[in-house]
């Protein structure tokens, strides 16, 4: 099977061509959960599933995304296993295939209060398993003044969000990389 590389970057705010990677890497061990708008009156519906595709164990994101009532997401989401000091690491490196919408990578970190703020990276997803590869600095900060500080990275989340579609994404392995 092969695998692309797809690199994100700050001033692309999304995805680049495919090259190798060169860099160590550590994979981390994360166990999805599952949210959705219904938790704020939404009526997004959806499910995380753990599915074998193409060879790759994934944990598989699916549903429909609705913006009626105020919604407009579903996601899945993990906390960083404890003892992962992110600050060591150059950045994020995911590895998913989809359906060829448009999703969200969002971080979240100790320094944030409120749910609504994060460090965001809308990307692609590719039909064929690809490896989005992002740097700390190519997310944007959302609704905070906090500069992210990957010392306290604590919780990675994949959204489909913002619009009403079909969402299928799959998320094989999670590694941080330099």
């Amino acid at each position: 099977m092969t695998r692309r590389t797809l690199l994100a970057s700050a001033a692309a705010s999304g995805l680049a061509s495919s090259l190798p990677a060169a860099e160590t890497s550590a994979s981390l061990a994360l166990h999805w959960g599952y949210v959705a708008d219904t938790v704020m009156g939404g009526v997004s519906t959806g499910r995380l599933t753990r599915a074998r595709l193409s060879g790759t164990e994934a944990a598989r994101l699916t549903g429909e995304v609705s913006t009626a009532n105020n919604g407009g997401f579903i996601q899945i989401a993990a906390d960083l296993p404890e003892g992962v000091d992110a600050a060591a690491w150059s950045g994020i490196e995911i590895d998913v295939i989809g359906n060829g919408e448009i999703y969200d990578l969002r971080l979240r970190t100790t320094a944030l209060t409120r749910p609504w703020q994060s460090y965001r990276l809308s990307f692609e997803a590719p039909s064929a398993w690809g490896t989005l590869r992002a740097s700390w600095d190519s997310f944007a900060a959302h609704r905070t003044s906090a500069p992210f500080d990957p010392a306290e990275l604590r919780r990675i989340g994949v959204l489909a969000i913002g619009r009403e579609f079909r969402a299928d994404i799959a998320v094989g392995a999670v590694r941080l990389w330099r």
